[in-house]
């Protein structure tokens, strides 16, 4: 126990001391006040002032920030770093004036004069780290800023007091002057680098190729961005994190060293080998250092060094060897690579593979790994610690230090979820754990812009010694901040998604959206959520009836069609469940009525909604993916790069959906037209009673959903092209006029081509859309008919469909009415056929037999047979009725008839006087 304790100390002391900024106070005080300036104008920054003061810091050297002044007087932000100050600088917009920085929209309406701190407040934080993204996050959601979107990202990250993150951009351009340097060709390197949209996977060696080649100026045009990027966070004071060599090399380097020992790992993500099956360079081989240090020299010289090193080898791929030693040497050569090149360097480690495969990474693996580098060299990220932490089964990484994290989202997708309780009492819960090496906080989500009321709690916990103590009372405080005024509604709608959306526990909470109306359909798709989904249709109720007072504010519009998505989203997943049901009863007219609901008014409703807001438009991710480029053609691969991701993620849907977002244009143009593919299956299915063939339907969807990368259709309002119509004020949305690279002429005659083009599709598909509601009208009787309640109006959508649908169940009467007249027509047929016959053979009979007339009866001897078997019946007749009341009359008359006149009986009596009668005539 005392050996785990000393081992903890040494780690939190290596790490203390590691990426102290050498930038001076004056230089951090410079960057905070135009900070203060970008973000509420010259005139009221003026009412602030700022100093960066090292002695600030606490003996452990924990950032401080001490507050002072207002009321008249000008507000003293003193921080003992940049971030620190950044920090105290939001902390008294946030608690003393009711501002809020979020992406979607600030909120900073400053009270006059500014509030007073009625004594100095001091703030120091409990973490040495306060880390912010994930290595997917660059391909997510940073991979087509420019700087200008960088730059309000960096200014929230110090307004949140992140001080530690990952600055990964450019890192491509450095690869390709080491793979030159060892003897590959450009060819051999385009080969090998994923496209843009993909790079994050690339550079954790689980693709190459797919999606590529990297152009000479997308090179060009990172190194620019990198280098703005680490100079303004070095100006802040936060530790960029770089990238390091992980052990993969591309396959072109075994022609150049065709000695070179390597292990060929197995597939990632569905892929086959040609995008995946990453060459890793054995441990022990004199190339690893070599690889290693000269990528690590060139990176520092071009972008310099903070000392912390990213470098992932194992993400989400089994090692070749599960044996401690092997996993041991492949640590071992990643580290000792890095301090060739740097002495001081430390490793950046994501938890995930620990987390990913348990079974694999049993105790002796997990320790063979964090046993490999010294004690404080290695910063391991528990990046999914909201959830499953690993600190936890590994006795908190067996010394070395961890920064705890909240992962939160997948794929950057849309949909209301968090366990803001699990993130309230983790942070907490690690520090206190037994010997604990925890040395920070990180939000770690795959992609951002979503849910910022996770984000908001997680980013205030970094500086927090305690948990918040009353969420329902900090989630109310939160909606007055974001509206910038206390409203009785939407503080109620927020309690009711604080305790549903946002209250989700337990394993199964997992970030990712997996709603019908995003996935690939099936009758196998789990609409299962731990909440009631009623909690949510009532915020969104309060939350339209606060809307008269609130729609002067950016992130309540934001909030409003997010709900209203989210509303919409339930009740896709409501109809989709009556179009199983529908279908399993074989009940083809609920099927079209759910499913018509479904696909022709829900998606189409939820495209409109989200049309209305430039921060839901697929045009406007577009948008931001074609001003990288710097001609057509880079423009439109770029475009499908983004596309891609967005859907099918792969050449054949290798992780379908994975990267869903509900955007107006991938709605109406992606998602509704495969739900309408998938009914019209179902009802075909139905009508031809042939069973439905899931394997078949996904050969055919297929087709649809790779037609939709190089043919999006829209119209000169649709949000595949147009962002203009949108709210143009979004004070997170990128601003490409700041691109030193931005070509406005080619873009906007582009535009032109494409709006043309896409009008035309649009038009085409709505006039194919009029002319199946004409000819619906043309072919429904009661369309026909005049409906006195509207007068002479045309009919609307909704009306021509429900009179359709009534017309259907009308013909499904009358088609069963006449199948039931045909089969009584059948039944008389048959016994006609049958009369047929026996006349037939009586014919013949007399025939065959012409002297048979002249043994002819009298019609009197037939009636005396006829008179016969009458006498004969109602003998038992009388016998067996009673007459005390009609219904014992009635009662025996069913009974006799059962008894004495069946065929057998009948046949016996007519027997019995056929007999009389011939001994009478012979």
């Amino acid at each position: 126990m005392e050996a785990a304790t000393v081992a903890a100390a040494l780690g939190f002391l290596l790490l203390a001391g590691v990426g102290g900024s050498s930038v001076d106070e004056a230089r951090e005080e410079s960057v905070v006040r135009a900070l203060v300036v970008r973000l509420l104008g010259p005139g009221p920054a003026a009412d602030f002032s700022v100093s960066v003061e090292r002695a600030l810091a606490t003996e452990s050297g924990l950032d401080t920030y001490r507050l002072s002044g207002g009321g008249g007087a000008r507000v003293q932000v003193r921080g003992s770093t940049g971030v620190a100050a950044a920090a105290g600088l939001h902390r008294y917009l946030r608690d003393f004036c009711g501002c809020q920085v979020v992406w979607s929209g600030s909120q900073l309406h400053l009270p006059q004069p500014l509030p007073v701190v009625p004594e100095e407040l001091a703030e120091t934080t409990p973490h040495r780290y306060r880390y912010y993204q994930n290595v997917c996050t660059q391909s997510y959601s940073f991979v087509w800023w420019d700087w200008a979107r960088w730059e309000k990202e960096i200014d929230w990250m110090a307004l949140n007091g992140i001080n530690l993150a990952l600055a990964w951009n450019g890192q491509e351009a450095i690869w390709q002057r080491v793979y030159l340097a060892l003897g590959l060709t450009e060819s051999e390197i385009n080969e090998y680098f994923t496209g843009p949209a993909f790079l994050a996977w690339g550079r954790m060696g689980n693709l190459h190729t797919w999606g590529g080649p990297l152009s000479r100026f997308w090179h060009l045009k990172q190194i620019y961005l990198q280098h703005r990027i680490l100079d303004r966070m070095r100006s802040f004071g936060m530790i960029p994190v770089l990238p390091a060599f992980a052990g993969h090399i591309p396959k072109a380097l075994t022609r150049v060293f065709p000695q070179m020992n390597v292990t060929r790992l197995s597939s990632w993500g569905h892929f086959n080998c040609s995008y995946s099956c990453p060459y890793l360079l054995a441990p022990e081989d004199p190339m690893f250092p070599l690889i290693g240090s000269l990528f690590l020299w060139e990176l520092s010289k071009e972008f310099g060094t903070n000392h912390i090193y990213g470098a992932d080898t194992f993400n989400e791929m089994q090692p070749p060897s599960s044996q401690p030693s092997y996993l041991a040497a492949i640590t071992t050569a990643v580290y000792e690579a890095m301090i060739a090149a740097d002495p001081d360097a430390v490793w950046l480690l994501q938890g995930w593979l620990f987390q990913h495969q348990p079974k694999f990474w049993g105790p002796d693996q997990v320790k063979a790994v964090l046993r490999a580098v010294p004690l404080g060299r290695l910063l391991v990220l528990d990046l999914f610690a909201e959830n499953q932490p690993v600190y936890s089964r590994t006795d908190s990484f067996y010394g070395q230090p961890f920064i705890w994290c909240m992962l939160h989202n997948f794929g950057g997708n849309h949909g209301l979820f968090g366990s803001l309780e699990a993130v309230n009492q983790g942070p907490q819960a690690a520090r206190l754990y037994p010997n604990s090496t925890m040395v920070g906080t990180g939000i770690a989500p795959e992609g951002i812009g979503q849910n910022e009321v996770v984000y908001t709690l997680m980013t205030e916990l970094g500086w927090r010694k305690d948990p918040v103590p009353d969420l329902v009372a900090w989630v109310t405080g939160f909606a007055d901040r974001r509206y910038g005024l206390s409203q009785e509604d939407a503080k109620e709608a927020w309690k009711l998604l604080l305790r549903s959306v946002y209250n989700c526990s337990g394993k199964a909470c997992v970030g990712h959206n997996r709603s019908p109306l995003v996935k690939r359909p099936s009758l196998k798709i789990n609409t299962t959520v731990w909440y009631n989904r009623s909690d949510v249709f009532e915020a969104w109720r309060l939350l339209l009836k606060a809307a008269p007072n609130l729609t002067t504010s950016l992130a309540f519009r934001y909030d409003l069609v997010d709900i209203t998505r989210q509303a919409i989203q339930e009740m896709v997943s409501l109809y989709y469940e009556e179009v199983k049901i529908s279908y399993r009863k074989k009940d083809l007219i609920l099927l079209l009525q759910a499913g018509g609901i479904l696909a022709y008014e829900l998606l189409p409703v939820l495209d409109e909604v989200l049309a209305t807001d430039k921060r839901f438009l697929l045009g406007s991710w577009l948008e931001q993916a074609r001003a990288m480029a710097v001609n057509e053609t880079e423009a439109q691969f770029y475009e499908q790069n983004s596309l891609y991701q967005l859907t099918l993620w792969g050449p054949e849907g290798n992780i379908l959906d994975y990267a869903n977002k509900q955007l107006a244009g991938l709605v109406e143009d992606y998602y509704a037209p495969r739900w309408r593919l998938f009914l019209e299956t179902l009802a075909g299915s139905l009508a031809q009673s042939v069973p439905f063939k899931q394997k078949e339907f996904d050969k055919n969807v297929f087709q649809l959903e790779k037609s939709k990368m190089t043919e999006p259709g829209a119209s000169p309002e649709d949000p595949w092209v147009k962002v203009e119509y949108a709210y143009s004020d979004n004070s997170l949305d990128p601003d490409d006029e700041d691109s030193d690279y931005h070509q406005e002429s080619y873009k906007e005659s582009y535009k032109d081509r494409r709006r043309r083009a896409h009008t035309q599709s649009e038009q085409k598909r709505r006039d194919a859309i009029k002319r199946g509601y004409d000819d619906l009208q043309t072919i429904v009787p009661t369309c026909q008919q005049q409906d006195f309640s509207i007068g002479s109006q045309k009919l609307s959508k909704a009306i021509v469909l429900q009179k359709t649908i009534d017309y259907i169940q009308f013909l499904h009467k009358e088609k069963k009415k006449q199948e039931e007249e045909v089969s009584t027509l059948r039944k008389d047929v048959t016994a006609l056929k049958i009369m047929k016959v026996n006349y037939e053979q009586i014919v013949k009979a007399h025939q065959d037999n012409p002297h048979e007339g002249e043994d002819q009866v009298s019609d009197q001897d037939k009636f005396n047979v006829f008179q016969g078997v009458m006498d004969s019946l109602f003998e038992s007749f009388n016998a067996s009725i009673s007459v005390a009341s009609f219904q014992e009359l009635s009662a025996c008359v069913f009974s006799w008839i059962e008894e004495h006149c069946k065929p057998q009986t009948l046949r016996e009596i007519v027997i019995g006087v056929l007999h009389q009668l011939k001994n009478q005539l012979y």
